[in-house]
């Protein structure tokens, strides 16, 4: 039964993993610049990083959630690629934002389009099995029946 959702508990499972790399990375840079909780302020290395970090832990639920809704409704394969794609422009983000704030823009852009294709995909998903459940009426059917289609020869 689980066999299908092994790729969105591999992303997740990894999602994880990144977040505790990058609190971690928080703590270090607390011993290293001497910045004692709850102290947020510090050298600027230790505000971007701290920024960065905190960035990421507040987009983490929406991905997780968009990561799950599309991939429950829409498709597992799609959804799980969409979530690496996510994780990688992440760990750039953080570490481009480390080294300049400027350098987190280009991840974070791709990011944020990962993350609308993953709310468009939840989005078709979710209305698709709506309209399954409570109208009867199977889209992705109705869909095929308006397309034209182009003649085969064989």
């Amino acid at each position: 039964m689980t066999d299908h959702l092994v790729g969105l508990g591999a992303v997740s499972l990894l999602a994880v993993m990144e977040q505790v790399y990058f609190s971690l990375q928080v703590v270090y840079a607390r011993r290293k610049y001497s910045v004692t909780p709850p102290s947020t302020s510090g050298p600027p290395e230790f505000e971007r990083l701290y920024r960065a970090q905190v960035n990421c832990t507040e987009y983490f639920p929406i991905f997780i959630t968009l990561l799950w809704t599309s991939g429950l409704f829409f498709h597992q394969g799609v959804s799980t690629l969409c979530g690496l794609l996510y994780l990688y422009s992440r760990y750039r983000y953080f570490n481009g934002y480390c080294q300049s704030s400027r350098q987190r823009l280009a991840p974070l852009y791709f990011g944020a389009k990962v993350l609308w294709a993953l709310i468009g995909f939840s989005s078709l998903g979710v209305v698709g099995s709506f309209s399954r459940l409570y109208a009867g009426v199977d889209l992705v059917d109705l869909a095929s029946c308006l397309i034209p289609h182009a003649p085969v020869d064989l």
